[in-house]
């Protein structure tokens, strides 16, 4: 009852058309994230749920999301991270390297969680939150897994990838894949690591951390200190 308009906006046209039904007055608008066609201070939330990875330059979008939200305006979103399908690309790597004498990236590239904090740090955002978190599921195989992601669009998408993978590397693979990471029931698994971020927009009503030392007690202090009995129970 407090959401005025909703905006949907992607790069992907079908995306768009497959999107959340709502009642709230909704505009669906085919975007490049790194290039956003909304004026400065324009929206009090922007979410973003595992579509970042697609983007080429990370730290434009993140300046264009900062610059259309509003002052003590926030930004929520979540993204693979760096260790997503970490054992996929371990085992084709070796299996080429085996077969090959070389390889290319099969996995699109993922940004690590150290680098997260300082790209929306430097687009702009205070008030920082940085989370992560693993889901693993199991398949069949190793075919199996590579189905599915075709089938969720999530193929790679590299320029400097390998066109063809020859199929005594693939089988190699998934033999390595099996040996390497089985699980005891046969299957093996695969790991997708999520980070989940929370960024504000700078306003002046914002709580600021106090000034260094202004402090008043020292920490090596804090044990010499007594409290009443009634407060210790609070």
């Amino acid at each position: 009852e407090t959401v005025g308009k909703f905006f949907q906006a992607d790069i992907a046209e079908n995306a768009l058309k497959n999107s959340l039904e709502t009642e709230i007055p909704t505009v669906s608008v085919l975007v490049d994230e790194e290039f956003l066609p909304f004026r400065e201070n324009t929206f009090d939330l922007v979410v973003s749920s595992l579509s970042l990875h697609w983007v080429n330059d990370l730290p434009r979008a993140l300046e264009q999301i900062h610059y259309v939200l509003k002052p003590d305006g926030v930004f929520i979103g979540a993204m693979f991270g760096g260790d997503t399908l970490y054992e996929l690309r371990c085992s084709l790597q070796l299996a080429e390297m085996e077969r090959e004498g070389g390889f290319s990236p099969h996995i699109s590239p993922f940004t690590a969680v150290n680098d997260l904090g300082h790209l929306l740090g430097r687009a702009g955002f205070n008030t920082l939150t940085v989370d992560t978190d693993e889901i693993q599921v199991n398949y069949p195989g190793m075919f199996e897994l590579m189905e599915d992601l075709q089938g969720m669009g999530e193929s790679n998408c590299s320029w400097n990838r390998k066109a063809l993978l020859h199929r005594n590397t693939m089988l190699a693979a998934a033999a390595v894949y099996r040996e390497m990471y089985r699980n005891e029931d046969g299957s093996v698994p695969a790991t997708y690591q999520i980070y989940y971020m929370i960024g504000w927009k700078y306003h002046e009503s914002q709580a600021r951390p106090a000034k260094r030392g202004s402090a008043t007690v020292s920490f090596g202090e804090l044990g010499k200190i007594n409290i009443p009995e009634g407060e210790k129970s609070q």
